[in-house]
C-alpha cells in the first residue's frame, strides 16, 4: 500500500505497519465521525491566515480517508461546515465554499478509484450553487461505487435536523401516512438525514475542545468519545490508529452490565 510505503521510508521501521495489522485484527468501528476542529488556530500558531488551515486540513480528508477505507471502515463523516459557521467572516465563508470544488476536483479520480461513494448531509439549499454542483457531481460519479461512504456534513446543525424530522413525521401521522402509535426510535430515525447510514461507533474531535458543536446528538447517543489536543491539520494516520486502537479496547454495553 501507498500508505505503508511512505510511512516505511520515514520511519526506516515497520512500527506502523504492525499497528496497522493489530488494528486489523480486532473490530474495526464501522462508522467513525470526525469533528475536524483547529484548522484557525494551527494557521495562527504559524501567523499564517485562517484559510491556510483550512486549505491544510482538506489535505489531511485525503489521507484519512485512505487510511479508513483500507481499514475497511464502511462509513466516514466529516463535518465540514455547520449550521452555525455562516457568522465567520465572509472571506472566510467564501473560501470554505469553493474548497469542495477543489477538493473533489483534484480528488475524485481517487475515490473511484478506492471505490468511495460520496455522500452529503445538510440544508442544501442555502449552499453556494457551485459548492453544490461539486457534490452533486461527486455524488452522481460514485454512486455505483460498493465501498467506503465518505459522508460531507455540510452546512449541517443536529438540532435543525431533528426539528425537521419531528415535522415531517407530524406531517405524515396527519395524512395517515404513518399512525402515531407506530413511531419509535427505529422509525424516527428514518427521517433524519442519516437514514440508511448505522450510527457512529466511534466519534472523533481533534484540537482539544471537548463538546459535540450541534453533531448528530441523536446517533452519538452511544458513540464512543476519542478527543485528542492536535489541531486537524497535523493529525495524521497514526492518530487515527490511535484512535481505533482505544476504541477496540473499550467495553460497549448500552446501558447492560
Amino acid at each position: 500500500m501507498e500508505i505503508l510505503k511512505r510511512w516505511k521510508n520515514k520511519s526506516g521501521s515497520n512500527n506502523v505497519t504492525d499497528k496497522i495489522n493489530e488494528a486489523k485484527r480486532n473490530p474495526i468501528p464501522e462508522h467513525i465521525a470526525i469533528i475536524m476542529d483547529g484548522n484557525g488556530r494551527w494557521a495562527k500558531k504559524r501567523s499564517l491566515p485562517r484559510i491556510a488551515g483550512h486549505h491544510e486540513g482538506m489535505k489531511v480528508v485525503k489521507k484519512i480517508t485512505k487510511l479508513a477505507s483500507q481499514l475497511g471502515v464502511k462509513t466516514l463523516t466529516v463535518y465540514a461546515f455547520s449550521t452555525e459557521n455562516w457568522k465567520r467572516p465572509q472571506t472566510e465563508v467564501e473560501f470554505l465554499m469553493k474548497l469542495p470544488q477543489e477538493f473533489l476536483g483534484t480528488f475524485l479520480p481517487e475515490l473511484i478509484e478506492e471505490n468511495v461513494k460520496v455522500q452529503m448531509m445538510g440544508e442544501k439549499e442555502a449552499l453556494p450553487q457551485h459548492t453544490l454542483n461539486s457534490v452533486e457531481k461527486a455524488i452522481t460519479e460514485t454512486s455505483q461505487n460498493t465501498g467506503m461512504i465518505l459522508n460531507f456534513a455540510l452546512n449541517y446543525g443536529s438540532r435543525a435536523e431533528i426539528l425537521h424530522a419531528m415535522k415531517k413525521v407530524l406531517i405524515d401521522a396527519k395524512s395517515g401516512i404513518i399512525d402515531e402509535n407506530q413511531v419509535n426510535e427505529e422509525l424516527f430515525s428514518s427521517y433524519l438525514m442519516t437514514d440508511g447510514l448505522k450510527d457512529p461507533d466511534l466519534l472523533i474531535r481533534t484540537s482539544g475542545e471537548i463538546r459535540l458543536s450541534n453533531f448528530m446528538l441523536w446517533q452519538l447517543a452511544y458513540t464512543e468519545f476519542w478527543f485528542t489536543d492536535v489541531y486537524w491539520p497535523d493529525f495524521s494516520e497514526e492518530h487515527l490508529l490511535e484512535a481505533i486502537t482505544d476504541f477496540q479496547k473499550r467495553s460497549r454495553r448500552y446501558g447492560g452490565v
